[in-house]
């Protein structure tokens, strides 16, 4: 992580920003980035753990995304900027906080992208045997690194058409559950709420299968944070950041509950048929191709998310080269202000894991995600240690803030109660110990590096 200190200073960051994505893409991009495959695919895995009960784990989880949302929103609005919690973390905790949750970021991003270009052209292959997984990698990586380097309006558009068919399915899928629960769907019986309390009860697991569920449910919420990164380039960002903060917040919960209470009313969470909870659900409706649909519309989630987050990442990496954390030729942009060094080295990676998938078929990016799976909880700690600390400072000072967080302390505290809540749980499993200890040494390697490059 060496710095080019000897380079000409780059112009700051805000008298670099286009502000061409719009408000209803900076919204859509808030749902894209954090509805995923942890939605579509990945939520059956929480079921299992804790029966219904994982609504519970799905509400704090929720609430913990919004006092997040709702901190991050308080300073980008303030400050709107491309490295966001980054800059934020350097104002209020010093350089090398900001600098480390930087490249803390930037890393699990690279690395997810990776692991959605690669999962994706998986998913497609479980329709068409025949394809080729490493070849559509590749070719996903290309797609989207050109549409990356075309512009920050044209990326906002393509990102928001992306979300809207996501939303549009989630929507949808409630919509059937409900018609099927309420026994409108022909020759269909409906289960009632039945499962609910059947095979054992409500939390058929206890406490422990909501917490174990906790830690599922809450990566599935990752990448909320790319609103406050977004808002340095969009038009009327401090009106725009408040707005997409309140809609993106309350959406995510409402669809993700939404989707897990017809999920749980429908299918008993001893079912294997779990393993694809909307496709299950759409099967029990007797609605025919229901799981060639759902996994296409799986494959538009993780490609929809590969591009929120390679905009993401790309712009972090800029933002550290401006502030000298990076070596100056990632800072710089074009004359369209498209940071195409940043852009190219936030895909590299996924490049090679195309590479990787074809020498050691899925063997390499599991390994690599589970270094960075607690990463987005460090992030969000961080975010709420910044926030504290630069709401107070703004406060003592007297300075009128274009949107500030309701509940502020209470609620600041409550989300550093949760996230260590989530901590202790994640120290307690035995495999999941070893994802936090990964993501300590990570931590601990990035913070060292930054430093000893500062002092040079």
């Amino acid at each position: 992580m060496s710095v080019d200190r000897s380079a000409a200073p780059v112009a700051p960051v805000a008298a670099r920003n286009a502000h061409t994505l719009k408000p209803r893409q900076l919204i859509m991009m808030g749902l894209g980035s954090a509805i995923g495959a942890g939605l579509f695919l990945g939520s059956g895995v929480g079921v299992q753990l804790a029966g219904p009960a994982v609504l519970l784990s799905y509400l704090v989880a929720g609430a913990l995304v919004i006092i997040v949302m709702h901190a991050l929103g308080e300073m980008a609005a303030a400050r709107p900027n491309r490295g966001a919690f980054s800059v934020y973390a350097a104002d209020a905790l010093g350089p090398t906080a900001g600098a480390t949750v930087g490249w803390l970021w930037w890393v699990q991003l690279v690395i997810v992208i990776a692991a959605e270009a690669v999962g994706a052209a998986g998913l497609l292959a479980t329709l068409w045997p025949g394809l080729s997984v490493p070849a559509l990698a590749l070719l996903f990586m290309v797609a989207f690194t050109v549409v990356n380097l075309l512009g920050v309006r044209n990326f906002g558009e393509f990102e928001f058409w992306f979300a809207i068919i996501k939303v549009a399915a989630i929507v949808a899928f409630i919509l059937v559950g409900v018609a099927l629960l309420l026994g409108w769907l022909p020759d269909v019986a409906s289960p009632g709420l039945s499962n609910f309390t059947a095979h054992g009860g409500f939390a058929p697991n206890g406490l422990a299968g909501v917490g174990a569920a906790l830690l599922v449910v809450v990566f599935a919420f990752g990448g909320t944070e790319i609103v406050a990164v977004a808002a340095a380039e969009t038009e009327d960002p401090e009106r725009s950041v408040a707005r997409a903060i309140r809609t993106v917040a309350w959406r995510i919960v409402v669809f993700y509950l939404g989707s897990l209470s017809v999920i749980v009313a429908v299918v008993p969470w001893t079912s294997p048929a779990l393993k694809s909870p909307f496709a299950a659900v759409l099967q029990a409706a007797n609605i025919p191709g229901a799981a060639a649909a759902i996994t296409l519309v799986a494959v538009v989630a993780l490609l929809s998310a590969l591009n929120a987050n390679l905009y993401g990442a790309s712009r972090m990496i800029q933002s550290l080269g401006q502030r000298g954390e990076a070596p100056a030729v990632f800072g710089r942009s074009d004359a369209r202000l498209v940071p195409v060094t940043a852009v190219l080295a936030s895909v590299l990676f996924g490049f090679v894991a195309a590479g990787l998938e074809l020498l050691f078929p899925e063997r390499v990016l599991p390994t690599l995600l589970n270094i960075v799976g607690s990463t987005c909880l460090l992030v969000w700690t961080i975010a709420l240690l910044s926030q504290w600390v630069l709401r107070r400072r703004a406060d003592r000072a007297g300075i009128r803030l274009p949107f500030r967080m309701s509940g502020f302390p209470v609620l600041t505290m409550l989300a550093l109660a949760i996230v260590a809540l989530i901590f202790v749980l994640l120290l307690a499993g035995p495999q999941t110990r070893v994802q936090f200890l990964s993501m300590v040494a990570l931590t601990l390697v990035i913070a060292t590096a930054s430093a000893v490059a500062r002092r040079r």
